[in-house]
């Protein structure tokens, strides 16, 4: 969808909300963790569990820029999209990039991985766990809490990975993709497909993890 300034919607409204809240909560969890607010550090993982599961709901039934199956089918196209980058050729894609689509799936299973594991992880004195660890003995529960640290060094890397490659677009390539993430629109830019929330699918997504989050919760 184009509007009548030539600004094409690239990015639905709950896309742009998602993006931002991962931004926030990623260092609240960690300083929640570090000094030791385990109630803080477990209310903001499962809103964290809640973003995950929407997102990934979101990328099946969401817009089109959302959804999982047009990224990887770009992903075949990574090679050549990496050369032209060398060689100084760029153009900006509607939605993720064959590089920003990788970004994505990497982003997505460190936190999946991070937020699973702490719904089981077991703290050293059994006092401070996941809502899910009465689901597993105390030593797979360490296990976990012990995959749980080393995931996060994981995630660290691809954050720190993720916003160097969005200074390369703005510095090298003049590609600003952080206006977009705000506005959601651009204006260099053809549509390939509408960008639309569908309220039937929005629903739908909430409701799965409304019941997920419920069933989480619930579980001890």
């Amino acid at each position: 969808m184009t509007s009548k300034a030539g600004q094409t919607l690239v990015w639905d409204w709950t896309v742009r909300l998602f993006h931002w809240l991962i931004v926030l909560l990623i260092p609240l969890m960690w300083w929640t963790a570090e000094e030791g607010m385990m109630d803080w550090h477990r209310r903001l993982g499962l809103t964290l569990f809640a973003l995950i599961l929407f997102r990934l709901v979101w990328g099946i039934i969401g817009s089109w820029t959302a959804r999982f199956v047009p990224m990887i089918k770009r992903l075949t196209a990574a090679p050549t999209y990496i050369r032209d980058l060398f060689t100084g050729r760029h153009s900006p894609s509607f939605g993720h990039s064959p590089i920003g689509s990788l970004s994505v799936f990497a982003l997505l299973a460190a936190l999946s991985v991070q937020i699973g594991t702490g719904l089981f992880a077991v703290d050293v004195d059994g006092l401070e766990s996941g809502p899910l660890s009465i689901l597993v003995s105390f030593s797979t529960g360490r296990d976990i809490a012990d995959i749980h640290e080393l995931n996060f060094d994981i995630l660290v890397a691809l954050i720190v990975l993720h916003i160097a490659a969005i200074a390369i677009y703005r510095l090298i390539l003049k590609d600003n993709l952080i206006r977009p993430m705000v506005t959601g629109r651009r204006s260099d830019i053809e549509p390939v497909s509408a960008v639309n929330v569908r309220p039937v699918a929005l629903i739908a997504s909430i409701a799965i993890v409304a019941g997920s989050l419920y069933a989480v919760m619930n579980a001890g």
